[in-house]
């Protein structure tokens, strides 16, 4: 897939594997004839964190279909592939190569989605001796200039605040200055468990082409040890194919996913939910379209307002949000651990025997698919790694490496913030903790698991209930002047101090076994 080496005398165009946009800012002013785009498949890339097989194959099948549609618009394309034999497996060893064979008068990228990549490419231009010029991803609706102003010296950063100026911005469901219905928010409504006998309809699936299938059997090859396997491999690698996804999403899930966002069920990993994350976070779908698409099919009458609503929220509110409040408050963001949690990552994380069907069944679904909705994210691995106290190093990079859409801009506040509360509430405002209760709410897990999601101590108290318990216990203190912890803390400190010490001994009991 190499053009040959020599002079051009014009620009190195950089374009990276979660960049795979015709109007990615790097190509911008590009000249065919003189300009030569640089597109690399690294082995540091892969296995940074043990990558899940298909994000794998997701990157570097989206990354070789993409540079075919360049070479077919006429554009040069220098693409070095994992298999290559002179590949030095890093982006700042194959800009180096590609300097040395084509001796360009500059190079030219667009910003990354990852602070340690940021930093490589910072450093090309001494390493090179030749100027870089990093431009602004212009891919997302809030550049990060606005985000900064709007952020400004806020000691917390909210994202319902942010929502409602991004929807003034874009005048995405506004009537003049007021949001249509009369309400910014309809998540009140988005809270319904999976009635019984009510069956989704099928998720679209992109069968492998030729292109995907000898990337799936390199890593395959490669990569076998990593959790999870390329079997399976379903997600969108072109554009095309992701516009197709979009629009069997708003023509067949999108009218019922608002009810049914927050539900988990037995044997429906997609339930409502749009599947469109890969492709927005690798470039093959641009946002804005996504959000009026949603937006088109409401005012067409073809799909509630609270769902159109909850889905526009996910994409403008969430991550914009998230993406602007990554590189806000990174490098040092990563680092925080304001709930001093320290225990190590359990097995079963990894697809080890638990007896909670619940965690079961969420990981296998992920080693599986390489996705897990937000919910089975957030309340179920998510909240037991927040009460169990494990280590926020450990579960950011589990969360990185093992769903397929995940890039740090977009793990790292969901994960860090969001599930495991280990900022302190910079981004929520509360954390998000939940007893066995809320899981036998939302989802059918409980039934036929080992544990009664009824009873927190005895044989079979589920894990849940106790560790909840001990977890507002031990941040008792923490969580004294913050109004939404009020309720919690008020019933703790109503409990018989026996129930609180035999809830602490059974959370302690439990906590034992992972350690062991």
């Amino acid at each position: 897939m190499r053009e040959p080496p020599g002079m051009t005398g014009g620009a190195l165009r950089v374009v990276l594997g979660d960049q795979c946009s015709r109007d990615i800012a790097a190509l911008e002013g590009l000249d065919p004839a003189r300009d030569v785009v640089l597109m690399m498949e690294v082995q540091a890339e892969c296995t940074h964190v043990p990558h899940h097989p298909q994000k794998i194959v997701l990157v570097l099948s989206a990354m070789r279909h993409f540079a075919r549609a360049l070479t077919a618009r006429g554009v040069r394309v220098d693409y070095v592939t994992l298999d290559d034999a002179a590949n030095t497996h890093s982006f700042r060893g194959e800009v180096l190569r590609a300097v040395a064979r084509h001796r360009p008068a500059r190079i030219v990228a667009t910003h990354p989605g990852e602070w340690r990549v940021l930093q490589d490419m910072q450093g090309w231009q001494d390493a090179a001796g030749v100027p870089v010029e990093i431009r602004e991803d212009t891919r997302f609706i809030c550049s990060l200039p606005r985000f900064r102003a709007w952020a400004g010296d806020r000691r917390q950063y909210r994202m319902e605040f942010f929502y409602r100026e991004m929807r003034r911005q874009t005048g995405l469901l506004m009537e003049g200055d007021d949001p249509v219905g009369g309400r910014w928010n309809f998540d009140a409504e988005n809270r319904a468990a999976l009635p019984k006998g009510l069956v989704p309809p099928a998720a679209r699936h992109v069968p492998p082409d030729d292109t995907t299938r000898q990337v799936m059997t390199l890593v395959a090859g490669r990569f076998g040890a990593h959790f999870g396997a390329v079997e399976g491999f379903a997600w969108p690698v072109t554009a095309r194919d992701a516009q197709a996804a979009l629009d069997d999403f708003i023509r067949h899930r999108l009218p019922r996913f608002g009810d049914y966002q927050d539900a988990m069920a037995m044997g429906q990993p997609t339930l409502f939910h749009a599947l469109l994350s890969t492709s927005l976070n690798i470039g093959l779908l641009d946002p804005m379209d996504a959000c009026r698409a949603a937006e088109d099919a409401w005012r067409a009458g073809s799909a509630p307002l609270n769902a159109v609503e909850g889905f526009i929220r996910q994409i403008l509110g969430w991550r914009e949000y998230v993406r602007g409040l990554y590189w806000h408050l990174m490098p040092g963001y990563a680092d925080h651990n304001a709930l001093g949690a320290d225990r190590p990552l359990p097995a079963f994380y990894w697809g080890a025997p638990t007896s909670m069907r619940c965690i079961e069944q969420v990981v296998a679904q992920t080693r599986d698919l390489a996705y897990a909705h937000h919910i089975q994210r957030l309340m179920v691995t998510g909240n037991f790694a927040l009460l169990a106290g494990l280590a926020p190093a450990e579960v950011n990079a589990w969360y990185l490496a093992v769903y397929a859409d995940a890039f740090e801009w977009v793990e790292l506040p969901n994960t860090h913030g969001m599930a495991i509360h280990a900022d302190g509430g910079v981004l929520a405002s509360k954390p998000y903790a939940a007893s066995g209760a809320y899981i036998n709410r939302m989802s059918d897990y409980c039934g036929g698991c080992a544990h009664d999601p009824k009873q927190a101590t005895g044989p079979r108290a589920c894990p849940f209930n106790a560790l909840y318990w001990d977890f507002i216990a031990r941040n008792a203190d923490r969580f004294a002047t913050n109004p939404r912890m009020a309720m919690p803390l008020r019933t703790l400190a109503k409990m018989d101090p026996r129930k609180v010490a035999a809830l602490r001994a059974e959370a302690a009991r439990f906590l034992a076994t992972l350690d062991a």
